[in-house]
């Protein structure tokens, strides 16, 4: 198996994980509408979609600027989810 192969599946494998994440948060945020959880759920499809897009990237050093601007996307959901969840009040 070539390292190219390996580093694919993996990639393949961290995307379905995160992919899988997403849902276990859309599961809680359906049983509570926290809005905390809705925003994790979307930064992890996003982390997902990251993963799908590094797995089939190939090569040069310019195509690792779309990952990197779609972390950036997921981590900026997450941190909107936090200021969200901060700024209201609790019951």
């Amino acid at each position: 198996m070539s390292v190219e192969t390996l580093l694919v599946f993996l990639n393949g494998a961290l995307a379905a994980a995160a992919g899988i994440g997403g849902l276990f948060f859309l599961r809680f945020w359906r049983d509570t509408h926290d809005r905390l959880f809705l925003a994790l759920a979307l930064a992890f499809w996003t982390l997902a979609l990251n993963w799908i897009v590094l797995a089939f990237a190939t090569g040069g050093d310019i195509s690792l600027v779309v990952p990197h601007a779609i972390r950036l996307v997921a981590f900026l959901i997450i941190l909107a989810g936090i200021a969200d969840k901060n700024r209201r009040p609790t019951k």
